[in-house]
Formats: structure tokens, sequence, C-alpha cells
């Protein structure tokens, strides 16, 4: 049985999407950065807690958006770089 970890402070995330999503939409997706490929669109940054987590998918959901992946990821303190 594993124990679940405990943490402390903001938890980055990576979230995927099929459809491309332009620059614009970073304001509806707050706190979340927007890039996209052309072909796909990534939110990555910290999300309060789990709830908050929880309102970025409904959004998604709600934009009728088709969700690829998410995941936690880790921030390199140093680099300020996303970690996966």
């Amino acid at each position: 049985m594993t124990i679940p970890q405990k943490y402390h402070g903001p938890i980055y995330f990576r979230i995927k999407v099929k459809e491309c999503l332009e620059d614009k939409w970073s304001d509806w997706f707050e706190p979340m950065t927007v890039s996209s490929d052309g072909r796909e669109t990534i939110l990555t940054d910290s999300v309060a807690d789990q709830a908050a987590l929880y309102g970025l998918l409904i959004r998604i959901r709600d934009l009728n958006l088709t969700l690829l992946a998410v995941k936690r990821i880790e921030r390199d303190q140093e680099s300020n770089r996303y970690v996966p």
C-alpha cells in the first residue's frame, strides 16, 4: 500500500487538448500558459489545489475540447523550467 504524499505549495500540471487554441484563451484558463503547435494545445502551470484542477477540466469540457492528457510535472527552482 502506498501512502499519499502531502503537497505544500502549488502543484504543476501539463494538460493537453486535441484542438488548437489561440493565445487569447490565456485569460480564460488563467493562470495556465496556453501554447499551441498548430495541431494541439498545451496548458502548463500551477494550480492551487485539486478543486482548481477540476475547475480547469470543467472549462475544457464546457468548450467541448478533446482532453488528451493530464500530467503532474515538477518545476526546477534553479532554472525555473518544467521537468516532465
